[in-house]
């Protein structure tokens, strides 16, 4: 499982540290092999896919039709801006040039666990993005879900 928020380092070529606690599990469940991508509902996000998750997302993506233009404008930013990655053998993988300026990744960066994936930001956007997120007052206009109406823990 993929969970918690670990701030890294970008290096000078691009590349990330996947956490130690990480990599058993990431080289076990998906030979270290990723695909990563935009996130289409932020502009300042990666998503960084275990590639048996991806597969899944591909799957999906098959489904939509080509001639919908929302469900074509879906399909063209997320498979246009996927990008095969692999764990390196001291634990890195490459974040690919493009991706990096959509989500204006500078040294300093988030990575954080969503279960199935990792998201990625730059550490000041992920921190004014969870002040923002712990600001929303949901009482106020905003209709909860089926689902989180129900939620607890």
């Amino acid at each position: 499982m993929l969970r918690g928020a670990n701030a890294i380092n970008l290096d000078t070529k691009g590349r990330i540290a996947i956490p130690t606690r990480y990599r058993d599990w990431l080289t076990e469940n998906c030979q270290g092999q990723f695909v990563c991508t935009i996130d289409f509902q932020s502009q300042n996000c990666l998503l960084l896919y275990p590639l048996h998750e991806w597969l899944l997302i591909e799957n999906k993506l098959r489904g939509l039709s080509s001639t919908n233009p929302q469900e074509r404008r879906i399909q063209r930013l997320i498979l246009g801006h996927a990008s095969e990655c692999e764990l390196d053998k001291n634990g890195r993988t490459l974040i690919a040039p493009t991706l990096r300026q959509h989500a204006k990744l500078d040294k300093k960066i988030m990575l954080v666990g969503q279960l199935n994936k990792f998201e990625i930001w730059d550490e000041d956007v992920w921190h004014q993005q969870v002040q923002q997120d712990l600001e929303s007052d949901m009482s106020l206009g905003m209709e909860l879900s089926d689902s989180l109406k129900e939620f607890s823990f």
